[in-house]
């Protein structure tokens, strides 16, 4: 569950990437945001989308999230990437506002998929629950 803070101003965009040990972009876990022309504002994800690789994307869309909403949703990472040196991160943007390249990142450990975490920007917090 993701839980914004309380802004005014439009929907944040959220890019939910899947880093490797050297903070490296590995895989896209979700997008919050259905309007591909609003995805450059989420700049380093973006640029590596954009980059020489350019990797389909490969996550989930859904709708932007306004100040103080919240958005429950599932995410499969599989389970050999656990305490592998990875890490989670969250990255937000609203239009007219700034950028937050880390608002929330945290190593995906065996012991952090069941927490809550506080964000840094437009993310109050997010609650991570295993599904097994």
């Amino acid at each position: 569950m993701v839980q914004l803070v309380n802004y005014t101003g439009e929907g944040a965009y959220v890019a939910i990437s899947l880093l490797d040990a050297n903070d490296n972009y590995f895989k896209t876990l979700r997008i919050l945001g259905d309007e591909e022309e609003w995805y450059p504002d989420l700049t380093d994800w973006w640029s590596y989308h954009t980059g020489a690789k350019k990797p389909s994307l490969d996550a989930v869309t859904g709708a932007t999230l306004a100040g103080g909403e919240r958005s429950v949703f599932v995410v499969e990472i599989e389970n050999e990437l656990l305490d592998a040196g990875h890490k989670i991160r969250f990255e937000t943007a609203v239009e007219d506002q700034k950028y937050v390249k880390e608002d929330l990142q945290f190593p995906l450990t065996s012991e952090n998929v069941n927490g809550k975490f506080e964000g840094t920007g437009y993310i109050r917090y997010v609650r991570i629950i295993p599904s097994n």
